[in-house]
């Protein structure tokens, strides 16, 4: 028996879970998560040159759930194999662009910068994500930072991927640059990780900011969300196009450290750009203001689109 609910398809990585999670919150859905691992062979070949089948998958699972929210490469074929075998009875939502038809899907929720269109495709600013206003308040305390009248300085730190290298040479020049910039007699410094933050980078970063500032060693969500909450403004690796939407949910400046990327991507330039021309992020370099702009909440401006779908199709 389908009950609405939410079952959540991703490989597991934060990025994902965020959006996925986010989706299903802002719905006011219940929600399990299935993190799919497919079987080695078909890691390697595109969604588009893959059979649609459940055996692709290197463990099975029961579907009791009437929406499916999948996010990643590896979660399309399982998507679009459960609504092929229960048609009508389920709503498949995919969050970023498939890499495939879009008509497998009821409905495609892609930022901007994919440049996706169609009857069936909403577009969103950024990455929607989990991070509410709610969560952010609700934990401003829990880092327990003394402020010694100084400015808080939130340095969130990504990891590599295929564009971004994070050499142990472009980190130390990137940290380098951060003391130089945010002086101690001005700034206190809080240095937050992520799932994707290798341990020589963090170690790196305890090396050159424990002394005067304050460095989170491990990765925790409840320190993520304090950090958003006590900064006066915020500093992300520019690798990250998830953190930089997370952080853009608080209104406050963001300053996104580029690294030098190993290859081209007009993915993470559309980005940037709609970003600077909502005044939300600017470059890291010597000159430090300060602005505002229009809190960033996609996920809660897209639900009512959504639930509108669910209801011409039958769901709700």
């Amino acid at each position: 028996m389908l009950e609405l609910k939410a079952l959540l398809l991703t490989q597991g990585m934060h990025g994902m879970v965020s959006q996925a999670e986010g989706l299903a919150k802002a719905l006011k859905l219940p929600y399990k998560h299935r993190q799919i691992k497919l079987k080695s062979f078909w890691n390697l070949i595109p969604p588009k040159f893959t059979p649609i089948s459940e055996n692709l998958l290197t463990e099975k699972f029961v579907c009791d759930s009437k929406i499916i929210i999948s996010c990643g490469r590896k979660s399309v074929i399982p998507s679009i194999a459960l609504k092929r075998r229960f048609g009508k009875e389920i709503f498949n939502i995919h969050i970023q662009d498939p890499k495939v038809s879009l008509n497998y899907f009821d409905l495609i929720v892609s930022p901007d910068h994919d440049k996706l269109s169609g009857d069936n495709v909403i577009n969103t600013k950024g990455s929607i994500h989990y991070v509410t206003k709610k969560d952010i308040l609700e934990n401003a305390h829990f880092l327990n930072i003394n402020k010694e009248k100084k400015k808080i300085v939130s340095f969130i730190i990504g990891g590599p991927n295929k564009y971004f290298k994070f050499t142990n040479e472009q980190i130390d020049h990137l940290f380098n640059d951060v003391k130089r910039i945010f002086t101690t007699d001005k700034y206190k410094i809080v240095i937050i990780p992520s799932y994707r933050t290798p341990e020589r980078v963090i170690k790196k970063a305890f090396e050159a900011f424990s002394f005067n500032h304050t460095v989170i060693r491990a990765v925790d969500k409840r320190a993520y969300l304090s950090s958003l909450s006590i900064a006066d403004l915020l500093v992300i690796t520019g690798d990250s196009t998830s953190m930089i939407s997370e952080a853009a949910v608080t209104g406050k400046p963001i300053y996104v450290a580029m690294l030098a990327s190993s290859k081209t991507s007009t993915k993470f330039s559309k980005f940037y750009d709609q970003f600077k021309k909502l005044g939300i992020i600017k470059e890291l370099d010597d000159s430090i203001d300060n602005w505002s702009y229009d809190k960033l909440d996609e996920v809660n401006r897209i639900v009512p689109k959504i639930k509108e779908k669910m209801k011409l199709n039958g769901i709700i």
